[in-house]
């Protein structure tokens, strides 16, 4: 997956998609979710609280009393490893794992309060716990949920992107691509020849509820391959990754901290960050995951992100991004 490698899209126009009532309100968190943990990344130690928001609203982060939109207006193309929303030179990063608990778990509004240890930073990233989303859906359980309502006591319907016509993104090898369907249906598969222990994985099921996600889904950890450890940290990268913040493959001698979690923990964690990555589709509040068949080969981050700009309509011809070869 080379580094200048251009992506090829099938549609461009906001018309792929309709917005159609789901039968619901759309919903906030009851009361105040508060976390602090460190960033797989950076390293550092920052706290999250979530906070109810009202209709129409959306989630958003407040950094630095700076508000960033959890849209993909704000992502950034070329963050590897890891998804990024930046606005007005302030960003956060690692924002895949506790958006997709959101969107998967109902939290259509809500404002993200994020701070890290310096007053004066202008970069912070979410905890990563242990590497998977399940602290935030444990969290967000606990918090429970409510209707959001404005300040005359208004609440709003809430709509779900269906996919009028299929659309793919390519990158070498790799592709997203989806067809229109009346649920949403995720078939993920990864390909590491070069760690036979995970091999090449396929999953795939319809997402009938939050259930389905917080029993299936939201446990899955995010990996990597341990020869690829110390290259990455070259990289200036996962300075606050251990063993207790992904499961680690060696290319010869297999999963060094077992158990798993489930026998393809891996390709589940690939579509943990693929509903987080997509549910920056999500607009005034509404469902951002879309209803489609989504089918995905050897994606990451940037081309999650690149499809969720290609069928909103603000996708360009040709892009760049930096490998994700190496982990999730």
């Amino acid at each position: 997956m080379g580094l200048a490698a251009g992506f090829k899209f099938l549609k461009t126009r906001s018309s792929v998609l309709s917005w159609k009532p789901t039968g619901k309100l759309q919903q906030t968190v009851a009361n105040c979710v508060e976390r602090t943990g460190r960033g797989l990344h950076s390293g550092d130690i920052s706290t999250v609280r979530i906070l109810p928001a009202a209709p129409r609203v959306g989630r958003y982060f407040s950094f630095q009393s700076n508000v960033i939109r959890a849209s993909i207006d704000n992502a950034v193309k070329e963050t590897p490893l890891c998804t990024t929303l930046s606005k007005d030179g302030y960003s956060v990063s690692t924002v895949e794992h506790l958006l997709s608990a959101l969107e998967a778990s109902g939290v259509d509004n809500c404002c993200i309060e994020i701070a890290g240890s310096g007053d004066c930073d202008r970069s912070v990233e979410v905890p990563i716990f242990d590497g998977s989303a399940r602290e935030w859906v444990e969290a967000i359980d606990q918090a429970g949920l409510k209707v959001a309502v404005d300040r005359d006591g208004k609440s709003c319907e809430k709509l779900a992107p269906y996919l009028n016509e299929p659309v793919h993104v390519t990158n070498n090898d790799s592709f997203l691509a989806a067809f229109p369907y009346s649920k949403v249906n995720i078939t993920y598969g990864i390909d590491f020849p070069q760690a036979p222990a995970i091999g090449r994985q396929w999953f795939s099921s319809t997402l009938l509820d939050e259930s389905f996600y917080s029993k299936q889904i939201a446990s899955s950890r995010t990996f990597c391959i341990y020869e690829e450890v110390e290259h990455m940290r070259n990289l200036g990268l996962i300075k606050g990754g251990s063993a207790e913040t992904a499961i680690i493959c060696s290319m010869s001698g297999g999963w060094l901290n077992p158990p798993l979690r489930y026998h393809d923990e891996a390709c589940r964690h690939k579509v943990l960050d693929l509903i987080g990555d997509i549910s920056l589709l999500a607009q005034d509040g509404n469902q951002g995951l879309l209803v489609a068949h989504i089918v995905a080969y050897k994606a990451g981050h940037a081309l999650h992100t690149e499809f969720v700009r290609c069928i909103s309509g603000v996708g360009q011809k040709n892009g760049t991004f930096a490998s994700e070869e190496l982990t999730t």
